[in-house]
């Protein structure tokens, strides 16, 4: 029977379309109708009361659109955007790429909302380390697409092999209480881990599988002594009580006995207010559904000129437009295409074109960077923004 996911084929042959697209087109085909149309994708709010979002999920857009008979122009992965911008323009005879709307929609609409709330995690975490966990919350299918959004928007190590290994990058990872309940103590299983493990493994124990916190983070420090990078506090909810005092609790003692090194990796339930709340004592975190369970951005694409004529539904502003950038103070305006190069309304400088040219006629003319630098375009727009 296989996995239920969509093959390769049947995205770029258009047969993951909603039907109405294409009914649509039989019946504009029947009465030889395919204008030039310039479609544009925005979304007019976003979720959860955000100021701002990240782009993503264009590498796979531009996966998708080449080959078709269209023109495609996009903001760059891992630019911010603001409610009512357009990130991505696609221009062409409709019949050519309308059945796409569909793909092009989820491609972006799931990947930006995972990259976001990646970014906000990476916010509220500062310089701590931050490693996405949560590839186990979607389905098998999803995950080097949503450990890949985590990691541009902002996680510094993903969990899951495959994905690091598209990344180019070392899965992360401690280790499971699997390890400690099929070794049947912790002694046995830290050892264990500790012969397997190769230098380049962090040293990062489990301790609230049998033990209370503080005194599981002695005894492995007991155990693997200096070679103890790290303890993980994985607590369920029902044994947490006030998590932040347990987790004081696990930092005093280790500072008094000579294991102020030892750092204090938090997973479980995490997200950007909890971590606000523990940094003053976490040193890592793991996050796993709110990255990967994040709320998509509400995208649509919709038509905003036909045959070089602005028009659009009710509900919608006609016209193909650009959104421009002032490089010194961040003043952003939104413009007809029309109206050419803008200037600073603030400063007087010339403000950056954020939409450029990916596709043209078919042919990927700009296919963006590597994740690694992603990532770092990302991280130096976020030292401009506020949670």
């Amino acid at each position: 029977m296989g996995f239920q996911v969509a093959s390769d084929e049947s995205i770029k042959n258009g047969a993951i379309t909603d039907v109405y697209f294409e009914r649509v087109s039989e019946a504009l085909r029947r009465r030889g109708i395919n204008p030039f149309v310039e479609m544009e994708v925005r979304a007019s709010g976003l979720p959860l009361n955000w100021q701002w979002a990240l782009f993503a999920g264009l590498e796979e857009v531009l996966e998708l659109a080449e080959g078709l008979e269209a023109d495609l122009f996009a903001m760059e992965e891992g630019e911010v955007f603001y409610p009512g911008e357009p990130v991505l323009r696609m221009s062409g005879r409709y019949l050519d790429f309308g059945v796409y709307e569909t793909a092009v929609l989820g491609l972006i609409c799931q990947a930006s909302g995972i990259a976001t709330n990646a970014a906000r995690c990476r916010m509220a975490a500062g310089e701590r380390t931050l490693i996405s966990f949560g590839a186990r919350r979607m389905h098998p299918a999803l995950a080097p697409m949503i450990e890949r959004n985590a990691y541009i928007g902002g996680c510094d190590g993903v969990a899951v092999v495959e994905s690091a290994r598209r990344l180019g990058i070392e899965p992360s990872g401690t280790m499971s209480h699997t390890l400690i309940l099929c070794a049947r103590d912790e002694r046995t299983a830290y050892e264990a881990f500790d012969e397997a493990m190769g230098p380049e493994v962090k040293r990062i124990a489990l301790i609230d599988t049998f033990q209370d916190e503080k005194f599981g983070a002695l005894y492995a420090a007991e155990v693997l002594g200096d070679r103890l990078f790290g303890v993980r506090l994985d607590t369920p909810g029902s044994r947490r009580g006030d998590f932040l005092k347990i987790m004081q609790e696990v930092r005093w003692e280790l500072d008094i006995r000579g294991f102020a090194d030892v750092g204090l990796f938090i997973s479980g339930d995490i997200n950007e207010d909890r971590i606000l709340e523990y940094n003053c004592v976490a040193d890592a975190y793991g996050v796993g559904t709110h990255i990967s369970n994040s709320r998509v951005v509400n995208f649509a694409m919709d038509i905003v000129q036909v045959e070089r004529v602005p028009l659009a539904k009710r509900g919608k502003t006609s016209g193909v437009k650009q959104v421009w950038s002032c490089p010194d103070d961040g003043c952003r305006v939104m413009a007809l295409v029309s109206d050419g190069p803008r200037e600073c309304p603030v400063c007087g400088r010339a403000m950056s074109a954020l939409m450029s040219e990916r596709i043209r006629s078919g042919e990927i003319v700009s296919p963006g960077p590597p994740p690694a630098e992603i990532r770092a375009g990302v991280l130096r727009r976020l030292s401009g923004l506020e949670l």
